[in-house]
């Protein structure tokens, strides 16, 4: 790859993450800390999905609530939509792709739950569908995406929208949102 070339995907990462810190980002991580408090401490669960590294992403954050982050605390309610390749595939098969999401929210979602939807275009027609049929569930959203925020814009409660076109540095702040996530929620239980 070269030092040079190297060297430049560090810097695009750096400055990336710099607009971060910019004090709209800090408020909607904040919100979007009070909102998983919020849903964690009244009894209900936290839902995750996206596709590609964005499901990877989901299942990670999942996972670091449900196992730990860094300190040993109670396991937290959060589960990861793009885990069950059964009913992926059984409801991609039988409805369309567009729906793999959205029917998992029919059957597990609860009113009180929270959803965090992972797009880095913020236009992924299952992540989309999935986000409206936790709203009609009477749950919390959180998204997740990069460039504009896309259509995902206007569905969430919370929007974590990363000022960049290229899916990389999308993904790595998305990841770095979600440990900040984990560390507040670690904090409090």
């Amino acid at each position: 790859m070269g030092e040079t070339k190297i060297l430049q995907q560090i810097h695009d990462h750096i400055e990336v993450s710099k607009l971060l810190t910019q004090k709209h980002q800090i408020s909607n991580i904040d919100a979007s800390i009070e909102l998983l408090a919020q849903t964690i401490q009244s009894g209900h669960k936290i839902l995750l999905f996206g596709n590609g590294g964005s499901a990877a992403d989901a299942q990670h954050i999942a996972a670091e609530f449900t196992g730990r982050f860094v300190k040993e605390r109670i396991g937290l309610p959060a589960i990861a939509l793009t885990t069950d390749t059964s009913a992926l595939t059984s409801i991609g098969n039988d409805y369309s792709f567009d729906r793999v999401f959205s029917r998992q929210v029919e059957a597990l979602a609860q009113p009180g739950d929270l959803l965090i939807g992972i797009s880095t275009s913020g236009n992924s027609t299952n992540v989309i569908n999935g986000l409206n049929a936790g709203k009609l569930k009477q749950c919390k959203l959180i998204g997740f995406s990069g460039n504009d925020g896309g259509a995902m814009k206007s569905i969430c409660d919370v929007n974590i929208i990363i000022d960049s076109t290229i899916t990389a540095r999308i993904q790595e702040m998305h990841i770095l949102v979600g440990h900040i996530l984990c560390s507040a929620i670690d904090d409090l239980f």
